[in-house]
């Protein structure tokens, strides 16, 4: 697999086990909401493995101490919607704490840009990490307007969160915002005329709702 500057592929077995059973075909919709819940709380892991910490003084039950925790403001998380909303609850299982920002994006199948039609976010977000969140970063225009919208509401660090991506997609996204990292579980080897992931998982907003 290439490499790409800025791109961390988390290629740990338990994500990759469970990103194969994601793309099976035959995987119930219940299975894949839950396989998606399961891998949006790795790969926070990994995305978050760099958080600064501060230590604080405590008393254990057995004497005073000192313990890091998270120093400053803490995390928002930004799913684009609809499908980044099937990574929102693992991740809030991780980092309960966490704010979130909605932002609404549908690229239009005629021009292909991305149309917006929801913006909700806290008022904070200059102060905190923003990780943007979708399960794929395909073309990489809503990832990319999802970003720059972001960034005029105040965002300064920003991260991008994926289950799988294709060179089409880290291209695009890194071109426009080679200040954004990118996260995945895996990059495949790339679009078909379609703008699909070859060779992918579906469409993943359909696949955590069962709709076609």
């Amino acid at each position: 697999m290439r490499s790409y500057e800025g791109v961390t592929v988390v290629d740990h077995p338990l994500v990759q086990h469970k990103l194969s059973r994601l793309r099976d075909r035959e995987t119930s919709t219940k299975t894949f909401r839950e396989l998606t819940r399961e891998l949006s709380t790795l790969l926070c892991y990994e995305v978050t493995r760099d958080l600064a910490l501060t230590d604080r003084a405590i008393e254990t039950p057995l004497e005073a101490t000192t313990a890091p925790e998270i120093a400053g403001k803490k995390l928002v998380f930004a799913p684009i919607l609809r499908a980044g909303e099937g990574m929102l609850e693992g991740m809030l299982t991780l980092v309960p704490s966490a704010r979130v920002a909605h932002i609404g994006l549908y690229r239009d199948p005629g021009t292909r840009s991305a149309v917006e039609y929801y913006l909700k976010v806290p008022d904070t977000l200059a102060e905190r990490q923003v990780i943007v969140i979708n399960p794929l970063l395909a073309t990489g225009v809503t990832a990319c307007a999802a970003v720059e919208r972001l960034k005029e509401e105040g965002a300064r660090d920003l991260r991008f969160v994926c289950l799988l991506t294709c060179p089409e997609g880290i291209v695009a996204l890194r071109g426009e915002h080679p200040d954004v990292p990118i996260w995945t579980a895996g990059i495949d080897r790339g679009l078909n005329e379609r703008g699909f992931i070859l060779p992918g998982l579906g469409d993943a907003g359909d696949r955590l709702y069962g709709t076609r």
